[in-house]
């Protein structure tokens, strides 16, 4: 597991954009046959992908979580924006259809992935946060979701956002999780932007050719910086940091979020023209 410490908000406008990208971009997830985990010290979230083909993946605690296993004291979110696949919870199994998500509870002691097709594995992306009560392990079809419907097409950002884990949805200790999706011709996201000076978040593109690329805007308001991130990477968002993106294209994202509460809309606003 690697381990992320993050800057402050001040030494942050001193960094360049190898810093930048070695602190808050996550590049190497989705290697077929493996987990990988980052543990960002941020609200103690942990990202991470689990790609199994042949075989299952199982989840382990290892060392730096110091648990019996890994949900000992955690909660996880599961989503899959690969192939057909399904996941073992102790003496339960979860079909995962594409876009499929699994609240994975607090307390769950085996938890393993695994792929219908070798040759078209799942590809599962996991947030987990620490959790202090136990939520039932549910399973939500993109059907199942939320749905709210957002943006214009005179301002490129048409999108549609679908809600899982949520108040209101599959219930959780405090992860908050779901995808963004844009529609063709449209391709600014969360604009305008905003901080979250009580949670931290982490997104996740993907529906990005190879030859595509999205331009994340993060930092302070006042002093603005960006990550050039491609398909099946992430992005560490701190709570001080804004968060919009603009693409070459339309994709969509996965965000989660983690901290003191849940309320989706307690968000703090970034006018654009106040931003520098």
């Amino acid at each position: 597991m690697e381990i992320r410490y993050s800057r402050d908000p001040e030494s942050f406008t001193r960094m360049n954009s190898a810093e930048i990208r070695a602190e808050f971009l996550v590049t190497d997830l989705f290697a077929p046959d493996a987990i990988k985990l980052v543990y960002s010290n941020v609200d103690r979230m942990i990202v991470g992908s689990a790609v199994p083909t042949r075989s299952l993946l199982d989840l382990t605690a290892g060392d730096e979580l110091r648990a019996a296993y890994f949900a000992e004291r955690r909660e996880i979110g599961a989503f899959n924006i690969g192939g057909p696949g399904r996941i073992m919870v102790d003496d339960r199994e979860y079909p995962m259809a594409y876009q499929d998500m699994l609240y994975i509870g607090r307390g769950s002691r085996a938890v393993s992935f695994a792929s219908a097709d070798a040759d078209q594995p799942a590809r599962f992306y996991l947030v987990s946060l620490p959790a202090h009560k136990e939520y039932p392990t549910t399973h939500c079809t993109k059907s199942q979701a939320n749905r709210i419907d957002l943006g214009t097409a005179e301002a490129a950002n048409v999108r549609t956002i679908f809600q899982y884990i949520r108040m209101g949805g599959v219930p959780s200790c405090q992860l908050v999780m779901g995808f963004t999706e844009l529609a063709e011709g449209s391709v600014w996201n969360t604009l305008p932007a905003h901080t979250h000076a009580r949670r931290s978040e982490v997104y996740l593109y993907f529906n990005l050719p190879a030859d595509q690329a999205v331009f994340h805007l993060m930092g302070n308001p006042l002093e603005t910086r960006h990550l050039v991130v491609r398909e099946g990477q992430a992005v560490l968002s701190p709570s001080w940091s804004i968060h919009a993106g603009v693409g070459s294209r339309n994709y969509s994202f996965v965000w989660a979020m983690g901290g003191e509460n849940q309320a989706f809309d307690d968000m703090d606003p970034a006018p654009l023209d106040k931003m520098v």
